[in-house]
Order: structure tokens, then C-alpha cells, then sequence
């Protein structure tokens, strides 16, 4: 890609950016929220400390989904709407 040579070229390449990292960061986070829930839960079943461990995990897992989710929108919406880029 070209050295960006406007303010809309150079917003529209960190928006790229995002776009590509944000996909990247869920599957990350997910991969690992998924290990940790079956280490707590499956792994170590009858540990209590772990399966607290695990449903705390969890809410913060669905708490971070949440923003990760909304964020990459608010971008997708920030740049449909001021640069007219898909």
C-alpha cells in the first residue's frame, strides 16, 4: 500500500489495521477463555477455588467480548459514516 499523503488515507490505513487485528484479538482471547473454562471446570472439577476461578472467568469473558465487539463496531460505523469507506 502507498505512503498515505491525506488525513483520510492515513485514518483509512490504522482503520485497515484494526480491522485485521480485531478478528485476530477474538480468536486469541477465545482460545484462551476456552482453555481456561475447561481447566477450571472439566480439569479440575473438584477443586472449588477452581471452579470459582472459572465462573469469574467466565463474566469477565462475556464482559470483554462485549467491548472487543461494540469497539470494532463504533470503528466500522466511525469509518462508513465520516469516510464512505466499506
Amino acid at each position: 500500500m502507498p505512503t498515505p499523503t491525506t488525513f483520510a488515507q492515513l485514518v483509512d490505513l490504522f482503520l485497515r489495521f484494526i480491522n485485521y487485528l480485531v478478528p485476530l484479538l477474538l480468536a486469541v482471547v477465545f482460545v484462551y477463555v476456552i482453555w481456561k473454562l475447561i481447566d477450571a471446570w472439566v480439569i479440575n472439577a473438584s477443586d472449588e477455588q477452581k471452579q470459582a476461578e472459572g465462573r469469574t472467568l467466565a463474566l469477565v469473558a462475556v464482559i470483554v467480548f462485549v467491548l472487543m465487539l461494540s469497539t470494532w463496531g463504533m470503528v466500522t460505523l466511525v469509518r462508513n459514516t465520516l469516510f464512505g469507506m466499506p
